[in-house]
């Protein structure tokens, strides 16, 4: 039986470069040490309710439940996935070695670390059925997808009969935070698909959600704003704040971000929104001279905290309805 596994590159994506270069899937959780010293999950979850006193209950058992998981049952030969928010796509691997800790190799902060050969084939996230998209959407760094396992293969121009094991139940708190990324996922996907001039109105109604008077440029050449906002209703208030915003799957470069610098007003605060997210480049830029940056995945959580307040004609360009899970 072939196991496949999702597994998150780190908490923004950034693992994937240094993952495709070392052949490896690593996560973190480090201050617990190696969990192949512990003899049971119950001693791994005494020492998380040591050393993570800040977390509540609930995510540190979320937390050891995906170490054990990562540590304990990822074996050689299990298939591995992984998604890369940038070109919205995900990229499969094989495991040639099972789990060690080792925090000289690759990026200390994620020192369990799974060989992987990863292949070169990507799959993109639209060409999945959404009930595939919906699975996968889940925010947990480890778990598993066995029933994806031949739509994932077909993809790849192969074709193997997965064996769904179904003996892994997972825990409520964990049933929960998987509810809450998969809605989150589902939402990236309804933003993706607007257009260019609906995204731009979007971004205004968060604006405006946020207390601040919008004006939207016009369809046309924009000279590198797409958005004003400003306090007061003249716009003589400070702070002003010109935003950019891309909407496409390409990152946005280190001259996009340096025209919104030198577009007018030259004083106001820059805000630049991505959904196809930023060139390293573009963040070293940004990081300079302050330019606040928004990927479609913090665009989407911005939302979903202010989308009460946002006015109708935005919320009508993307309807969402409230659901209550366990706290």
């Amino acid at each position: 039986m072939t196991k496949w596994w999702m597994i998150r590159a780190g908490d923004r994506n950034e693992l994937i470069p240094l993952w495709l270069e070392k052949g490896i899937a690593s996560i973190g959780w480090g201050r617990l040490g190696n969990p192949r010293h512990f003899s049971s999950k119950q001693q791994l979850l005494q020492k998380a309710n040591e050393v993570f006193t800040e977390a509540k209950p609930k995510s540190r058992n979320s937390w050891v439940n995906q170490v054990w998981r990562f540590s304990r049952e990822i074996k050689r030969g299990d298939r591995v996935i992984t998604y890369s928010k940038e070109g919205r796509e995900y990229i499969v691997g094989t495991v040639t070695e099972e789990h060690v800790y080792d925090p000289n190799f690759g990026d200390s902060y994620y020192p369990n670390i799974v060989r992987v050969n990863w292949e070169s084939t990507r799959i993109p996230r639209d060409s999945l059925p959404q009930a595939a998209k919906n699975s996968l959407g889940s925010t947990l760094t480890v778990f598993r997808v066995d029933e994806w396992g031949d739509e994932i293969e077909q993809r790849l121009g192969r074709f193997s009969s997965t064996v769904v094991d179904q003996t892994i139940e997972p825990e409520e708190d964990e049933i929960v935070e998987d509810l809450v990324g998969k809605a989150l996922m589902m939402i990236q996907d309804k933003v993706d698909k607007l257009d260019p001039w609906q995204m731009q109105d979007l971004v205004a109604g968060l604006l405006q959600a946020m207390g601040y008077n919008v004006q939207v440029s016009p369809k046309g050449p924009d000279g590198g704003v797409d958005v004003l906002a400003y306090k007061d209703a003249f716009g003589f208030e400070k702070p002003i704040i010109k935003v950019q915003v891309k909407h496409r799957k390409s990152a946005a470069s280190a001259p996009e971000i340096q025209q919104l610098l030198g577009a007018n007003p030259i004083d106001a605060n820059c805000l630049f929104v991505s959904t196809g997210g930023f060139t390293s480049h573009a963040e070293t830029v940004a990081n300079r001279n302050s330019v606040k940056l928004v990927d479609l995945e913090e665009l989407v959580t911005l939302i979903v905290h202010w989308y009460e307040k946002m006015p109708n004609d935005a919320r009508a360009l993307l309807p969402l309805q409230k659901i209550y899970v366990p706290e």
